[in-house]
């Protein structure tokens, strides 16, 4: 895989650093995890709500945030903004439905218009990289954490709408990210607040779960894990963290070659048996590039401590977290965020978000969907 030119070869803090993306808390990214940007030793950073003001402050943010590496190795500026229960940004980002309706509206065009007004807006905030959309089959009534963030309940429809919203991101220059592999759809536990276990047969999640991973491997240029145990693959670890899952299942059966995140490292799905720290360097011998600690500052720099010292004590983990690192900038460059306009706020404005949500009320009204 291409890496960094030889005079620019990262060092083991270097790409120790690269795989992290970090949250921060509501008062803004403290000195210390902005200095490790600067060092060339942090992937990027992860917004949610508490992070975001008014659209001129989260402009302004996330160019300094960019500023940081001035330009050198580009960040990830990523956030969650599937639609529905799941948008971190109001208006004037534009508003749209739960994934389930787009599906049962079931007009591609209009998913992939969507997703690219979306994905203009965020790209004009400084965005860019989007944790959607949700491949999940949304299989079972009871799943406390997916339901209607999910397009449908069979997989085609996921598959159709899917693709459609991931193109619609691309086309504004934003990456979008399917998830949750190989599929969170039939869980009857939130995996935020334990962890979920999955016995279904090989052939039953090759039909169902495995399916719009399948169909869309070679157009995805990112996927996240699940933090779920799937135990006809591997009963001993989730999935986010099982070498079997990320690399023999992911990688080399299903060929995606794009890059893989983990889910967020604090979920007590992984956090509580593991310990953040140690989920890293597990979640990045699996075959993870890039590992999310989304809120606790002191918890990313534990885990770069852990990638550091495990890299210093065996080559092969060293030579994988490596290769992690280059794919990581490898995508990040094909997606580097644009100079964020001035008049940010304003621009915002021009990007079609009325019109589209318009076109979602019009379909809404004459397909009689709630």
């Amino acid at each position: 895989m291409e890496g960094e030119h030889p005079m620019t070869q990262l060092t083991t803090a270097q790409s120790a650093g690269q795989v992290l993306l970090a949250g921060f808390g509501k008062d803004g990214p403290s000195e210390a995890l902005c200095e490790l940007a600067r060092a060339g030793q942090l992937g990027g950073f992860v917004l949610f709500r508490r992070n975001l003001g008014t659209s001129a402050e989260i402009a302004a943010q996330n160019a300094r945030l960019h500023a940081l590496t001035e330009g050198v190795r580009p960040l990830w500026i990523a956030v969650d903004q599937e639609g529905g229960r799941v948008a971190r940004l109001g208006a004037p980002v534009v508003r749209l439905p739960p994934m389930r309706v787009l599906g049962q509206l079931d007009d591609p065009q209009l998913t992939q218009d969507a997703a690219r007004v979306l994905g203009s807006q965020l790209a004009t905030l400084g965005f860019n990289l989007d944790f959607a959309p949700v491949l999940d089959v949304d299989t079972n009534p009871a799943n406390p954490v997916i339901g209607d963030r999910s397009f449908a309940r069979e997989p085609a429809g996921v598959i159709r709408h899917a693709r459609a919203f991931a193109a619609g991101l691309a086309e504004a220059g934003v990456a979008g990210c399917g998830k949750h592999f190989p599929g969170h759809g039939d869980t009857h536990l939130d995996s935020h607040l334990a962890l979920p276990v999955s016995s279904h047969a090989r052939e039953r999640l090759s039909q169902v779960e495995l399916a719009p991973f399948a169909a869309l491997s070679g157009e995805l240029p990112c996927v996240m894990t699940a933090h779920v145990v799937f135990e006809t693959i591997d009963p001993a670890r989730p999935a986010t963290l099982s070498r079997a899952v990320v690399t023999g299942l992911l990688r080399q059966e299903l060929g995606f070659a794009g890059l893989v995140f983990s889910d967020d490292l604090e979920m007590k799905a992984v956090s509580e048996g593991y310990g953040v720290a140690r989920a890293a360097c597990l979640a990045i011998e699996a075959g993870c590039d890039q590992v999310l600690v989304c809120e606790h500052e002191e918890l990313t720099f534990a885990a770069h401590a852990a990638l550091c010292e495990r890299a210093e004590r065996e080559p092969a983990f060293a030579a994988r977290l490596h290769e992690a690192a280059a794919r990581s900038l490898q995508m990040r460059r094909r997606f580097a965020a644009r100079p964020i306009p001035q008049d940010a706020a304003q621009q915002l404005l021009a990007a079609g978000a009325e019109l589209i949500e318009q076109r979602i009320a019009r379909a809404l009204a004459e397909a009689r969907v709630s």
